[in-house]
């Protein structure tokens, strides 16, 4: 079977716009600005008034981390079959501005002010209508709901896509966009996001995670077709696994077992054993139940001493839906040059929490292989496994 590889990869995010910026910010270090809530730039400017007016933020995000995904790719859909293309973008929530927006017109001013255009904006699949629509995108495609797991299952699904012959090259990411008032307040309510202001997975103190907000998109193709193009290959997407907890809406596991069985599921799709990875971008959300379960799972799959792993939502927030595939963007970099960022803000070693979670800063060591983790609420798990070329 051919090879899936990566050949383009484009981000938006609190690190900054473009997957440079992302990068820089996690290699920087830097640590969120106090608060529960972090917001990525601007991006008003690079999209017409048109795309602006008629695209929720979520979908914006989504459309312009493609474009970059595309560009850094090389990819020309006028000189490719669009039948043979595809995509899958997903989302945790879809178009909260307009959903929270839309009730305020709804309770202050009637129904008859609601704007026409509500439906198409907030539905979760707007991202990847404004993407296939963008590129002229004909293949199959479509939208992946599963929250915080949503971004590895899509760009997994992506890869099964091609795997069974339906494409040749997919456009897969993730996009979310909740830092609304009605999502903060019901993440407040149920105690998920800091009330200390700092993002701090794995510490003794870390009592939630801060919402961030922003887009992932990565090009997957078969070697053959990347070969073909004379496109330049970052990495190969080696391994995808997935599993449910079936146990609670919103607490992990305590045991960790779905974890378990995505990473192992995705380790062996690799043909890797677990000695064989390198570093582990974990899920990491700050929140007391899912670090102390993800810290269980990894010992129960590669032992007493794990191999070095860090948490991104500790420097960018915790992107919901968009975590995932923002996650696997940092991957692709951390292979490219062998280098993994930090988790920061671990100042008080929890004793139940006992792995490296490379607190000390940015390390440069030689990184083959990555396991990078995504675990959502409903108890929906999705793993990916991504190799060096």
């Amino acid at each position: 079977m051919s090879k899936i590889v990566i050949t383009g990869i484009g981000a938006i995010s609190p690190g900054g716009i473009g997957a440079d910026g992302l990068w820089d910010a996690a290699t920087a270090g830097r640590s969120l600005p106090e608060g529960d809530v972090a917001v990525s730039p601007d991006i008003s400017d690079l999209l017409t008034i048109k795309e602006s007016r008629r695209l929720d933020k979520f979908a914006r995000f989504g459309l312009l981390a493609a474009r970059e995904a595309v560009a850094h790719a090389g990819v020309d859909f006028e000189e490719l079959d669009r039948e043979r293309c595809g995509a899958v973008v997903g989302t945790g929530i879809g178009g909260f501005e307009t959903i929270d927006d839309g009730m305020e017109i709804l309770r202050t001013k009637g129904e008859r002010m609601v704007p026409a255009t509500s439906v198409p904006m907030l539905m979760p699949n707007a991202a990847i209508a404004a993407v296939t629509k963008d590129f002229g995108i004909w293949g199959p495609g479509h939208c992946v709901v599963s929250a915080c797991a949503s971004g590895n299952h899509s760009i997994g699904e992506a890869k099964r896509m091609i795997e069974h012959g339906d494409a040749d090259l997919v456009v897969a990411g993730s996009a979310e966009t909740a830092n609304r008032p009605l999502a903060t307040s019901a993440f407040r309510a149920m105690g998920a996001m800091t009330s200390k202001g700092v993002s701090r997975p794995f510490d003794a103190e870390r009592d939630g995670f801060v919402m961030g907000e922003g887009a992932g998109m990565l090009i997957l193709e078969s070697e053959e077709h990347a070969a073909k193009r004379g496109a330049r290959v970052l990495c190969e997407l080696a391994g995808y696994g997935a599993s449910n907890d079936a146990f609670h809406l919103v607490q992990p596991d305590p045991n960790g077992r779905g974890a378990i069985s995505a990473m192992s599921k995705a380790l062996k799709e690799a043909g890797v054993d677990p000695s064989d990875i390198d570093y582990i971008n974990a899920h990491g959300t700050s929140t007391p139940y899912n670090d102390l379960s993800e810290t269980k799972a990894v010992k129960q799959v590669f032992g007493e001493k794990p191999p070095p792993l860090s948490s991104t939502k500790s420097l960018v927030g915790h992107m919901m839906g968009a975590s995932g595939s923002v996650e696997a963007v940092v991957c692709v970099k951390s292979i490219l040059e062998n280098r993994a960022h930090p988790t920061v803000n671990l100042n008080t070693p929890d004793p139940e929490c006992d792995l490296d979670y490379i607190a000390e800063g940015v390390r440069e060591f030689e990184i083959n292989t990555v396991l990078s983790n995504s675990f959502g609420f409903g108890g929906h798990n999705a793993c990916l496994v991504f190799k060096s070329v």
